[in-house]
């Protein structure tokens, strides 16, 4: 195989929870550019019809399904509805998350769980009901954070340690199923890129980030979206357990 022909998703079908906006959105196009047939889910259909128009435009189909991933049944359904429309699954993003930002002092119990139900637990129930149907060679890319690593002068505890948890989760589902079943398993560590979340900080906050940032910049999802792609391909046929930091140098100042 010719070396540029290995980063391509020629017919693969690979699901992307949380694409209804953000990041999910961008991941969904540059996987239907490499050459894939995606699955998009996430809690807002109407928002889903927009990123099929998108997945369909770069001439792939697209399959939408309402889902939440803090409920198990739903996961198992929108892995149901992959089979049965394409009949098989070969890459799973696990994209969906959630955000707070509250002092560790006022924080209730309700926001905390929020946050980890949808980052870390919907993550794992994704992963396990994908990792039951699929190949050897197939591939699950996890979105963690750089929050899951360093901080950022936000108080985000459950969000931080929603995505450190997302580390821990790819390591050991990579050792269990790459011995088992030739699955690969890797984590994404993004730093601040331009995103519906990140719309909701104050301009200031975002401003002071891009100065710490060694490229002095926020990132474009493409930029994103490009590791994605790799990950998911043959490209990346070796790696397996690792976290990629993609922070434009965040995590090195």
């Amino acid at each position: 195989m010719a070396i540029l022909d290995r980063f391509r998703l020629d017919d693969r079908v690979v699901i992307i929870t949380g694409a209804s906006a953000g990041l999910g959105v961008s991941f969904a196009e540059a996987c239907a550019e490499a050459g894939a047939d995606v699955v998009l889910a996430a809690r807002r259909a109407e928002k889903l019809k927009e990123t099929a128009d998108l997945v369909r435009s770069a001439g792939r189909r697209a399959l939408t399904v309402t889902t939440d991933v803090t409920d198990p049944p739903q996961c198992q359904a929108m892995a149901d509805a992959a089979v049965e429309e394409f009949g098989r699954v070969d890459v799973l993003v696990n994209n969906a998350g959630v955000g707070t930002v509250v002092p560790a002092t006022r924080e209730t119990p309700e926001q905390f769980r929020s946050v980890i139900d949808t980052n870390l637990n919907g993550s794992y129930w994704a992963a396990q009901v994908c990792g039951r149907i699929m190949q050897p060679g197939s591939s699950i890319v996890n979105i963690s954070s750089v929050l899951g690593l360093t901080t950022a002068g936000l108080p985000e505890a459950a969000y931080s340690a929603s995505k450190a948890g997302i580390i821990g989760l790819t390591r050991d589902l990579a050792q269990q199923w790459g011995f088992r079943k030739g699955i690969r398993v890797n984590a994404i560590a993004p730093g601040f890129f331009h995103s519906e979340m990140t719309d909701q900080l104050p301009p200031e906050y975002v401003a002071n980030v891009a100065t710490r940032a060694v490229l002095q910049r926020i990132g474009d999802p493409v930029e994103l979206s490009a590791t994605v792609v790799w990950l998911a391909s043959d490209a990346a046929s070796y790696v397996t357990g690792q976290t990629i930091v993609v922070d434009g140098g965040v995590t090195i100042t």
